[in-house]
């Protein structure tokens, strides 16, 4: 009997942990500015800065039961949790004084703060002093920011028993923390399709719009393209970068072929595709082994997470999944996109995204350049947004 119900109780704990959530959405036409300008760009990166800093002190309030129940989760790892709230406050200092730098040509949401403390401070009070002109702004602004803190925090609740983007586990991983203000680099995982697939157009469009991305491949996927005899996998990929995302798509934490699965994969990309090969590896769902470094450096790759998801596999529209990108790329103001190619959705999305970027002072990371490791914030690449 006591099996019986230790085994019932480890599959509710599973089930609860499983529990789906809606991924967060925010309708830019909420926001009564277009982003045509670096300045207009600031203007809403210090209001939505605030706005999830606000999001986030409210969440401190929540003690360890309070947050689980939120979270929906039976238990959650506080150390973890908190490690990620501090990086999170770092961050939004550091990007709040970038934003800051256009207050002399728009003074909106600018605030003499001079600490993270004084940012705390402010966020506090933030919905009162939004002012009639962003009113209509606050209310759906803080329910997309508390949704979207509930994404992070239940990955950082369930880390490392579950590892994802939320938090790196070793030195050699990268997320585009390195990135330079205001850069960001679009990324791809899923495919390759078949011949004529969304893979082909989406690498199309891209080159046609002066763009490059790093394309996540699966070996199984890249072995059936190759041997249907649909045409030279160089030609699909032209121009823009190909890592790996193992020999297919499952977690990589806890399969035991998980180091023949890389092995396989890359062996794959170096022969068939050498010239856009580049030594990233984008672990399905972000999960990946905390004792894997050594192979990994062996093999010579690095991890590549993500801070950006599109969640354009999910529910949401591809213009609700753009301008969740777009919200977040003015909360973060660097970072790797994460789109999946294999999605039909995932082009008209990066249709939007660009189309409402174009003139916002932002830069697209030169793939190449990333994939080797360079200084990441060095090559921005021209075309749309540069």
């Amino acid at each position: 009997m006591r099996i019986a119900l230790a085994v019932l109780a480890s599959v509710l704990s599973l089930a609860v942990q499983a529990a789906p959530v809606v991924p967060a959405s925010f309708d830019r036409s909420l926001w009564p500015e277009q982003l045509d300008s670096p300045v207009l760009f600031d203007v809403a990166s210090r209001a939505e800065i605030l706005s999830f800093a606000q999001v986030l002190q409210e969440s401190e309030m929540l003690d360890e039961p309070a947050l689980a129940a939120r979270l929906q989760l039976r238990q959650v790892n506080l150390p973890v949790v908190r490690a990620v709230r501090a990086r999170m406050w770092q961050r939004l200092w550091q990007n709040y004084q970038q934003a800051q730098r256009s207050c002399e040509q728009d003074a909106s949401f600018c605030y003499p703060l001079e600490s993270m403390a004084e940012l705390r401070t402010r966020a506090a009070t933030f919905n009162a002093d939004v002012g009639e002109f962003y009113v209509g702004w606050t209310e759906p602004s803080h329910s997309f920011h508390r949704r979207y803190l509930d994404e992070q925090l239940r990955k950082a609740a369930l880390f490392p028993q579950t590892s994802s983007e939320i938090e790196r586990l070793s030195s050699r991983e990268r997320n585009g923390d390195e990135l330079n203000d205001r850069m960001f680099l679009l990324t791809f995982v899923g495919g390759p399709g078949g011949q004529g697939s969304s893979t082909d157009n989406l690498a199309d469009y891209l080159r046609r719009q002066k763009l490059n991305a790093t394309f996540f491949v699966l070996g199984n996927r890249l072995q059936q393209r190759r041997d249907s005899g649909a045409g030279r996998l160089q030609d699909v990929y032209r121009k823009q970068c190909v890592g790996i995302q193992g020999w297919e798509y499952r977690s990589h934490a806890q399969w035991q072929g998980w180091q023949d699965s890389l092995r396989r994969s890359q062996a794959w990309v170096q022969a068939e595709l050498p010239e856009q090969y580049v030594p990233l590896f984008r672990p399905p769902y972000g999960q990946r082994r905390s004792d894997g470094e050594a192979f990994m450096a062996s093999e010579g790759l690095q991890v590549s997470l993500w801070d950006i998801d599109a969640m354009d596999d999910g529910a949401l529209t591809a213009e609700a999944s753009a301008q969740r990108v777009v919200t977040l790329m003015l909360l973060w103001r660097k970072g790797v996109i994460q789109f999946h190619d294999n999605q039909i959705k995932a082009q008209p999305a990066l249709e939007w995204l660009l189309q409402h970027t174009v003139q916002s002072g932002i830069g697209w990371q030169d793939c190449k350049e990333y994939g080797r490791g360079a200084d990441a914030g060095a090559t921005a690449q021209s075309g749309v947004g540069g």
